[in-house]
Formats: structure tokens, C-alpha cells, sequence
């Protein structure tokens, strides 16, 4: 059942995000063993997902504009005030191997800024929202750092060798950037390319948990943009923000964007 069409915009992103995960746990669940890890089963969740968020904000939120990794891009966003931000299945390989480390990302860009957001982690049966989470500081001295378990790029493999940082192997983006607001590490960089709805949800709920967010070179993340690229992240607690900025300003500019 859709929540009330007058309820805010928060808990119409939580409720988004919760129940397109309900959805995609149900595919998960249904897969037949010949169909887990492979493509069949990703772009069965993705397709599914999208429709299902695609037709709620739709009916829920018309005049709004919406931007999808999983649909076409319209230049008509650029004109509107409230842009949704969705990703409708973060972190696809985990999701069609049965793990938990994937995530559902709703996000609201309201008057230049993001305003709203909630980040599901469906595998765990929770909803992080950018109305109502609580940090978990967990941090002992030693920074840990959420690293990619497939392809972490060549600027993470820098850090964690210049910081002696300790490494915490997991899935997605979302799932990376919550692990930093659960307390299980102190931060989330990311420099091998990403757009917009890989860190828009993630980002406005981090920074209402009180997280620092910037770009690697610490330039403000900005959405909404007429290219969604947005490549670069640092999502962590904020005592080790200088740490981390002036660790990752040391290394070699041309392989930044490896």
C-alpha cells in the first residue's frame, strides 16, 4: 500500500526505497540456482525496481522530474525545481549472487541543493533516511576504509598503503557509504567513476547523520548537473575529513581518475 500523497517528501523516499527493496528481495529469493551471478537476474532486478519507483513517484509526485541510471535522461530536469535522484538497484553483482551488500537509493534535489533521502539495504531489513539516522562512532585510531571486494581503484590502493588504513572488503556504494554512518568503518573514497544517483541518496543521508561529503579534492558535490558524471567521492567521519583530504592531495594527478 502507497503511503498518503500528502506525506513529506522524507518519508515518501523511505517508503520508495523500502518497498522497491521488498520487491527486489522477492526476485532475489525467486532466482533459480542456473540464474544466480548472471546477467538474466541483474537486469531482471533493475527493470523491476524501476517500475516500481518510477510509477509511484509518477503518481505520487507528477510534477516532479526523475533521474534514473535505469531510464533515459531529459535535458527538462535542468529546468525543474524538484529533481528525484534514484538509483533503483545499487550494486547489481551483489544482488544477483544472493549476498546482502546492495542497496535501493531515493533522493530529492529541491532548489539547487539535496533535501531528502533514504538509502535501503534491503539484505539487512533496514531503511537509512536522511530524517531520522543516528552515527555510530566507532573510530579507534586506525582508520578503516570500505573498499570495493572487486575493482577498488588505484587512489584507495595509495590511501590505504599511505595510511596504513585497514581494509573492509563490501558491495556498493550505498552499502559503503551506510557502513561509514554504522559505524563497521570511518570512510568511503571513490575515484573510479560514478553519476549522480550512485551518491546522491547516500550523501544527503551521511551528511544528516552528521558525515563529511566532498569530492576528492574537496570541492562541494553538486547534482543536478546537465552531465550526470560525478566520478569522485569521500564520504567519512568528519575527525579524519583533513586526514584523509591532505593523504589523497599527495597523490600523482594523473592517476586521480584511475
Amino acid at each position: 500500500m502507497s503511503i498518503s500523497v500528502g506525506s513529506s517528501d522524507v518519508e515518501l523516499a523511505t517508503d520508495l526505497a523500502r518497498k522497491a527493496g521488498e520487491v527486489l528481495l522477492s526476485i532475489q529469493s525467486e532466482a533459480r540456482p542456473d540464474e544466480i551471478g548472471t546477467p538474466i537476474l541483474k537486469a531482471r532486478g533493475d527493470a523491476a525496481a524501476q517500475a516500481y519507483l518510477d510509477s509511484r513517484l509518477r503518481s505520487e509526485r507528477p510534477c516532479d522530474a526523475i533521474l534514473s541510471e535505469e531510464a533515459k535522461d531529459s535535458s527538462a530536469r535542468l529546468l525543474a525545481d524538484r529533481v528525484w535522484i534514484i538509483d533503483p538497484l545499487d550494486g547489481t553483482r551483489e544482488f544477483s549472487e544472493g549476498r546482502h551488500d546492495w542497496a535501493v537509493h531515493v533522493a530529492l534535489w529541491h532548489g539547487g541543493e539535496l533535501t531528502d533521502g533514504a538509502v535501503a539495504l534491503p539484505g539487512l531489513r533496514t531503511v537509512l533516511s536522511s530524517a531520522d539516522v543516528a552515527a555510530t562512532r566507532t573510530w579507534n585510531g586506525r582508520i578503516r576504509l570500505a573498499v570495493s571486494r572487486t575493482r577498488p581503484p588505484a587512489l584507495v590502493e595509495y590511501l590505504i598503503a599511505q595510511l596504513d588504513a585497514e581494509v573492509v572488503p563490501m558491495g556498493s556504494a550505498g552499502y559503503k557509504t551506510s557502513a561509514v554512518v554504522r559505524g563497521e568503518v570511518d570512510a568511503y573514497v571513490h575515484a573510479g567513476g560514478q553519476y549522480e544517483w550512485d551518491s546522491a541518496a547516500p550523501v544527503v543521508m551521511a551528511r544528516a547523520a552528521g558525515m563529511f561529503t566532498s569530492r576528492i579534492d574537496g570541492s562541494a558535490l553538486r547534482y543536478n548537473q546537465p552531465d550526470p558524471y560525478l566520478p569522485d567521492v569521500v564520504v567519512c567521519i568528519p575527525e579524519i575529513a583533513d586526514i584523509l583530504l591532505s593523504a589523497i592531495s599527495t597523490y600523482p594527478k594523473e592517476g586521480a581518475r584511475d
